[in-house]
């Protein structure tokens, strides 16, 4: 069966359109005028001719008509015209019928009786048509090609055949096949064959016989077909396709449903079976993906094997608790105990059997407390930080019954990890993980599921979401302590081993010059004081070099600067170094930023300086500005070029990651942007502590109340 589908009206057809207005409102007249006219009867005289209720056949056009004007009014498709037409047939069947009760209740019969009886009584006939075509015509449009072709016109050849016969068969011989239900009198009298072929009655009945057993076997061929069909669908027409398949397993349950019922009930089955089907048509043609379908199907499936169990163990328990106790007791003493035996032993399995069954249809979603307890508790007992984004995973994965749920984070340097549970869908929803406002990674679920789940549901995920923030948050701050940890080894390690160098190479070769020339000196001081002036000159010159070299080991430690003039007047004194004719540079400084702590005042130095030497280096800006201020406890550090700025796409250099890690050390942030504008933003947050008497000290603790055993305890993250 093809795959491809008629493409969505842009704009609605003038007879579309017409169609769309004309044909619900013919529906609903034919309805309310078979509902009024078949009270006006004489009930017995209805009962007589076997009409349905009224309401029957009007229902179910209306059901059929709005189907097809929601597919016409969206779509330029062949079932929609088809399910408007026998919407208004089946309403105007109803009408018919109704007229043909109330025209031959009297007598004469009233006018437009024999075309009644032959809209009724034969052409009603051709609403067996209905299932057929949509099976058929369903999704693409258009009947099956290849193999399929010939069966499929063989199946609406075989189906047609009765309603066709119908039309021409004489009266007398169609009325042979009901002897037990004879027609009245009153409409006996009337001119029941206005079209008929003369032939011999045992033929007539022998074709009547054989399209009678035609017919059910007429409607194998569309099953079969619409299997094959489905076996080869992919994409949007297999998801047309489960929209029909669900509306065939409805039906059977309605229809199993309505059998059970009283017949005052039970013959309003055929309604809903058939409001099912076009209104699942409907929303497959034009909004196939409204829904989850594959969560409604398999919902479906269970819900009502467990319906139909639990309706047969509830009629096997009553017969034989009634059966074993009935010699005992009378009828209705054995019928309370039976009912009493069934409420208090077979209830609470079944109460626990509806739950296994929601839970294999919804997941763990009806029991959140458990869902996030059980969360915690895998949570503590996980070893590494990814095992904890894999318990996330599978959590959601088990309380939504997803076949898929992954957890990915956003590193530091740009890349993404994800933590998968399942096989990866074709499309997911990504749900953004945040922590505090800062973006940290997404939640992929399957594309569909969350598209109508309950508020409850929503709640839920969101707070799965925000501990699926809290955990990654954690597995980012545990790797990330971990780094700073081997980084900060590394680094002292490394900073030994170059002092040891610089002591070893430098340093110790010159004092050992020294300490030579020296006695050089003292040994030619009393024969040659010329030669140990001169010595001694060599070592003074000696000396001065060893002591640039030690100001240039103490300056790589902590800039002087610092110390000397200040933060303000450190960051001035880099700006006049790094200002060059084709850029300029403004420091701006808070008038009092207090003491601060020497670790921030070191970070704070050099991340301006290594921003301005990016904005030297890459931007190619004409204008730098510094501001250096404290707010809220923390030293605000913003450098901001009006350069070329910096791609989404760039990797982060050893440039921006040192000034990140530098700000990282110290508890703090550093964010680097790039306006649209143009340009580039550093601003850095730098967590200081109070400083007092030159002194950095922490804030004094603040008093907590007192706990009594009744008092409540909210924890917030």
């Amino acid at each position: 069966m093809p795959t491809t589908d008629p493409a969505p009206a842009q704009v609605q057809s003038v007879p579309a359109r017409i169609a769309c207005v004309v044909g619900p409102a013919i529906t609903a007249a034919a309805g309310v005028f078979a509902v009024l006219v078949t009270d006006r009867a004489p009930a017995d005289h209805v009962a007589a001719l076997e009409l349905p209720g009224p309401w029957t056949d009007s229902l179910a056009g209306l059901a059929l008509a709005a189907a097809g004007t929601v597919v016409l009014r969206n779509r330029r498709h062949v079932l929609g015209w088809l399910l408007l037409a026998f919407g208004m047939w089946s309403a105007l069947n109803a009408a018919s019928g109704a007229w043909l009760a109330l025209a031959t209740a009297h007598d004469p019969a009233l006018p437009g009786a024999e075309l009644a009886f032959w809209f009724f009584m034969r052409l009603g006939a051709g609403l067996l048509l209905i299932l057929p075509l949509i099976l058929l015509l369903y999704p693409t449009g258009r009947l099956p090609t290849g193999r399929w072709r010939w069966p499929a016109l063989v199946s609406l050849a075989g189906t047609a055949a009765l309603p066709l016969l119908l039309l021409v068969i004489p009266a007398e011989v169609a009325e042979m096949e009901s002897p037990d239900s004879p027609l009245p009198p009153s409409v006996l009298a009337l001119d029941l064959d206005p079209v008929t072929i003369p032939l011999p009655d045992q033929v007539w009945q022998a074709a009547l016989q054989a399209s009678y057993l035609v017919v059910p076997v007429s409607l194998v061929l569309p099953f079969l077909i619409v299997t094959a069909g489905y076996r080869r669908a992919s994409g949007a027409d297999r998801v047309r396709m489960r929209w029909l398949l669900w509306a065939g397993i409805v039906d059977v349950l309605v229809m199993l449903a309505f059998a059970v019922l009283p017949d005052a009930v039970g013959s309003y089955g055929l309604s809903v079976a058939l409001a099912v089907t076009g209104a699942a048509v409907a929303v497959g043609l034009v909004r196939p993906d409204v829904i989850d379908v594959d969560r409604l199907l398999d919902s479906t499936i269970v819900y009502g094997a467990l319906v139909v169990l639990s309706y047969l163990l509830d009629l096997a328990l009553l017969a034989l608790a009634s059966n074993l106790l009935g010699a005992h007791l009378s009828g209705a003493e054995s019928l309370v105990l039976a009912v009493f035996v069934v409420s208090l032993v077979y209830a609470p399995l079944r109460h626990r059997l509806w739950r296994w069954v929601r839970r294999s249809a919804r997941g763990e979603r009806d029991d959140p407390y458990g869902v996030m307890s059980r969360l915690a508790a895998r949570l503590e007992t996980s070893d590494t930080p990814s095992s904890q984004l894999l318990e996330i995973a599978r959590a959601v994965s088990r309380a939504f019954r997803t076949t898929y749920a992954g957890v990915e984070l956003l590193q530091d340097d740009g890349s993404h990890v994800t933590v998968e549970h399942g096989t990866p869908p074709a499309e997911t929803d990504a749900m953004p993980i945040a922590y505090r406002g800062e973006a940290i990674g997404w939640l992929h679920l399957p594309r569909g599921p969350r598209q109508r789940l309950r508020r409850a549901d929503e709640a839920l995920l969101a707070d799965m979401v925000r501990q699926a923030a809290a955990a990654a948050r954690a597995a980012q701050l545990s790797d990330q302590l971990q780094a700073s940890r081997e980084r900060i080894v590394t680094a002292v390690e490394d900073e030994r081993r170059r002092l040891r160098n610089e002591l070893h190479d430098g340093l110790g070769p010159t004092l050992a010059a020294i300490a030579s020339r020296i006695d050089t000196a003292r040994i030619t001081a009393q024969r040659a004081p010329t030669e140990a002036d001169h010595a001694l000159a060599a070592a003074r010159g000696d000396i001065s070099g060893l002591l640039a070299e030690v100001r240039r080991l103490v300056h790589g430690l902590r800039p002087p600067a610092l110390d000397d003039v200040g933060l303000a007047g450190a960051l001035r004194q880099q700006a006049d170094r790094i200002r060059t004719p084709a850029l300029s540079v403004t420091v701006d400084v808070a008038a009092d930023l207090g003491p601060l702590p020497a670790a921030a005042e070191v970070a704070a130095f050099r991340i301006a300086s290594e921003a301005l030497t990016n904005a030297v280096r890459h931007s190619g800006a004409g204008h730098a500005h510094v501001r250096i201020d404290v707010r809220d406890q923390e030293l605000v550090v913003e450098v901001a070029d009006d350069g070329v700025g910096i791609g989404p796409d760039s990797l982060a250099g050893v440039g921006l990651s040192s000034m990140r890690e530098r700000a990282r050390e110290l508890g703090g942030r550093c964010t680097v942007e790039s306006s649209a504008a143009g340009g580039t933003r550093v601003t850095a947050h730098l967590p200081i502590r109070e400083v007092a008497g030159g002194r950095v000290t922490a804030p004094a603790p603040r008093s907590e109340p007192a706990v009594t055993p009744q008092a409540s305890m909210e924890v917030t993250l």
